[in-house]
């Protein structure tokens, strides 16, 4: 960190972190084929988590204008509506899709995420571009265009988050969306190296949100859209930095007293592991079997074993031992009421529960419905939570980044359940060829249960041939997606 005397006027040279982000954007050539054919995939499962999230009323009333009747034809169109809207109020109905049934991609490492939120933001401005584009006769970007941003962004985000933990001093991991967004956002709309830092140094001096919503007593739908929040933002200081030329604050993070670690990260400045690449992209974790939590994942598939062990004799158990990470035991080990299907989905009992009775964990297991079956909770009382070393030492661990959780079932009668044990998910880089053909299923079941028959062809036609699907112009793209 600098050593500035606090009482100078003295502008310095902006704050390390924040010129690597720029650097990057701006300079950096993926040259990856892994990570753009991973790419492809992370957008086809969040494009298909957009449209499962259609058939809850709660996400659908936050998709129109933030004031009624504030449309802008011909501009971003929002998946599975017949919205245009401004970029950041589409970046914002996008990211919520995206986002609301926590079924879309997960990095997980000293900070926790979801990359893929930053689609809000790239494919909101995307189409917005392209279609201005093709009204003042110039070329619109490419679905190519849109995966690199998406590399990067995803990448900006997880190297932020392997060693600094915004969670520890209580703020949420959506910091990281806005911060990436807005960087690829600045250079959406034309801003150059300067323009970006600029851009970086507005959304550190936003700070952050706090997590409140995430944790009990609190837990709220608000987790389900404070991404779309963080993508609308990232718009507003891209246009800020590219078009209006705003001032930036080269010390936003470092200044004494006022800068963003003092402020908000315990006098602190980031830490990183790795320059920036490709490396996030290419180890992404899917959440293609469960809408869950990530840190519950393998717990869940431990459950769907153990369902035929215990479905008929759930009255007989006496305790269930759940073996999780410290970041599991940590955020999603609730007792006592859950208020909402916020609540339920971030608890780990909860989501082990459910499969243990009916054999499946879906999106609507977490509805009032279906939560006021009593013996979900007579499970739940049942269960304890523990703090496995190796699961979480296998976590951290950098040629692993393993999400380990493990489940016994205990009888009355003394007998007892094998320990089923699994160290990593279907979504995981080590199960990749066992989790494509799923995700890809994933896709094509989303897309069915929401848009014309004809449209579901075209795109899983176009989804399939790699070459065309990133030759093919966003707007085009993203013609195909409304309603």
């Amino acid at each position: 960190m600098p050593n500035i005397d606090i009482r100078s006027a003295q502008r310095p040279d902006f704050d390390a972190p924040i010129t690597a982000v720029a650097e990057y954007v701006t300079h950096f050539e993926i040259r990856s084929e892994e990570a753009y054919s991973t790419a492809r995939y992370m957008l086809m499962d969040s494009l298909g988590c957009a449209m499962l999230a259609m058939k809850f009323p709660e996400c659908v009333k936050h998709l129109g204008p933030i004031v009624p009747g504030a449309l802008l034809p011909g501009g971003a169109r929002v998946p599975g509506t017949s919205y245009e809207l401004d970029p950041a109020q589409a970046a914002f109905a996008i990211g919520t899709q995206i986002r609301w049934l926590d079924f879309n991609d997960t990095w997980l490492a000293a900070e926790w995420g979801h990359p893929s939120d930053n689609l809000g933001t790239i494919l909101a401005l995307g189409d917005y571009l392209s279609r201005r584009a093709r009204r003042e006769g110039r070329e619109p970007l490419t679905m190519r265009d849109m995966l690199t941003y998406a590399i990067k962004a995803h990448e900006i985000q997880g190297g932020y988050a392997l060693q600094n933990s915004f969670n520890r001093v209580g703020l949420d991991h959506v910091i990281l969306v806005r911060m990436a967004s807005t960087a690829v956002a600045t250079h959406m709309l034309g801003g150059d190296r300067d323009a970006i830092a600029t851009a970086v140094s507005h959304s550190w001096i936003d700070n952050g949100a706090l997590r409140t919503y995430r944790h009990a007593p609190n837990t709220g739908p608000r987790k389900s859209w404070a991404a779309g929040d963080a993508c609308r933002r990232a718009v507003i200081h891209g246009l800020n930095a590219a078009e209006k030329g705003v001032v930036g604050y080269p010390s936003a993070l470092s200044a004494k007293t006022w800068g963003f670690y003092d402020v908000a990260f315990a006098g602190k400045a980031f830490e990183f592991e790795r320059p920036f690449g490709s490396y996030v992209m290419e180890n992404v974790l899917f959440k293609i079997s469960f809408p869950a939590e990530f840190h519950a994942q393998t717990a869940v598939e431990c459950a769907m074993q153990l369902h035929v062990r215990v479905a008929d004799r759930l009255d007989e158990i006496e305790r269930i031992v759940i073996e999780t990470q410290e970041a599991g035991a940590r955020i999603i080990d609730k007792t006592g009421p859950l208020a909402n299907y916020a609540d339920r989905d971030h608890c780990i009992q909860y989501m082990v529960a459910v499969p243990l009775i009916f054999g499946r964990l879906t999106a609507g297991d977490y509805a009032d419905e279906v939560a006021a079956d009593p013996r979900i909770d007579r499970l739940r009382e049942k269960m304890e939570v523990r703090e496995n070393p190796q699961f979480t030492h296998d976590y951290f661990a950098t040629d692993k980044r393993y999400i380990g959780n493990a489940i016994q079932v205990f009888f009355k009668d003394g007998s007892h359940t094998e320990r089923v044990a699994i160290d990593f998910p279907i979504g995981h880089r080590q199960r990749r060829e066992e989790g494509i053909p799923v995700l890809i299923k994933k896709f094509e079941a989303a897309l069915s249960g929401y848009l014309e028959c004809e449209k579901v062809q075209k795109i899983m036609d176009l989804s399939g041939d790699p070459a065309h699907f990133d030759s093919t112009p966003v707007d085009q793209f993203m013609a195909l997606l409304v309603r």
